[in-house]
């Protein structure tokens, strides 16, 4: 599975666009479509409009800087540039849901059918203690952490793979994006807050239209509160969390991509890993960020997931010439 090095960097130092530019830019003009479709309808669709004018300009800028100092560095940057716009698209997705009405009632009857419990309610019940609250809150907050690993090692130790591995990240993480946008679903944090508590436990799941579309508040969660961990979370949450993207998790989803990609390139740092992966997933659903039934929609389309954006990125952006089996 070897490319020659300096034929990799010839390729890439003679062309405009990266495949992790060119597939953030289909994403950029599709939401812009859909933009001008709902225009009437949105909050504040002009400022969205020219944000995603300013992505474009920041890119081609980039480009252009590139284009001056071709090298590994300047290419990490255009990368991770793409990369961390994802903190930018994920709450933008809440923009387009917040209009269509909210189905967690739907997925809260499913939760109650297959489990007859609520697990994300009878799961912090069980472990509310510090020595359960600390290890899963630290899994959930080393989910950036864990993928900025990830592909930091691919670009000291496999520049070659470097490209591939961001686009198939930033592409998987857009597949789950259009998802949300078209399935408004916020999750126990915001939807039980919503009803009530005592609707929960009376089992009874009302739906509650575009209720979202004014309404955002977030439930503190379960746990240890003095936790450091807990309250690193806490804080995250409150910046940039949303009532959108509960089905499937794309934490369970990405995290477990992030861990296919760790396992191929070095077993070791897949097992040093897996600790960090295995305590994401729990608390998916211990902070009630998911329903179960979430996390394992998650779990399963990660691997259809990242099967498709490979194939994307080999249909599309590799050439017959350079491709290679793996």
């Amino acid at each position: 599975m070897a490319i020659d090095l300096k034929l990799f960097e010839r390729v890439h130092s003679g062309r405009g666009l990266f495949a992790v530019e060119s597939i953030s830019l289909i994403y950029n003009a599709l939401t812009s479509i859909l933009i001008l479709i709902l225009f009437s309808r949105m909050d504040h669709p002009e400022l969205m409009l020219m944000e995603r004018l300013g992505i474009v300009v920041l890119t081609f800028g980039l480009i252009y800087l590139y284009q001056l100092f071709p090298c590994r560095l300047t290419a990490f940057i255009r990368m991770a540039v793409q990369m961390s716009l994802l903190a930018y698209w994920y709450p933008d997705t809440f923009e387009f849901n917040r209009l269509f009405p909210n189905l967690d009632h739907v997925f809260a009857r499913l939760e109650q059918w297959l489990f007859h419990c609520q697990p994300s309610v009878e799961f912090c019940k069980l472990c509310p203690s510090a020595w359960f609250s600390e290890p899963f809150n630290m899994g959930y907050f080393f989910y950036y952490p864990m993928i900025l690993v990830v592909v930091v090692y691919y670009f000291l130790n496999r520049f070659e793979w470097f490209e591939k591995i961001c686009f198939v990240l930033v592409t998987s993480f857009f597949i789950y994006y259009l998802f949300y946008i078209l399935v408004p679903v916020a999750g126990p944090q915001f939807y039980f807050p919503a009803i009530g508590m005592d609707k929960v436990n009376a089992c009874d799941f009302p739906a509650i239209g575009t209720y979202f579309n004014t309404n955002d508040y977030l439930i503190p969660g379960p746990g240890y509160e003095h936790g450091f961990f807990y309250n690193l979370v806490e804080a995250s949450q409150e910046v940039g969390e949303r009532p959108t993207a509960a089905f499937p998790s794309s934490h369970v989803g990405i995290s477990t991509i992030v861990m296919i990609m760790a396992w191929r390139i070095n077993h070791k740092l897949a097992y040093v890993l897996a600790p960090f992966y295995i305590l994401l997933c729990c608390a998916t659903v211990y902070i009630q960020a998911h329903y179960l039934i979430d996390a394992l929609v998650g779990f399963g389309t990660a691997f259809f997931v990242y099967q498709l954006a490979t194939l994307m990125y080999k249909r599309w952006f590799i050439s017959p010439v350079f491709r290679v089996k793996e």
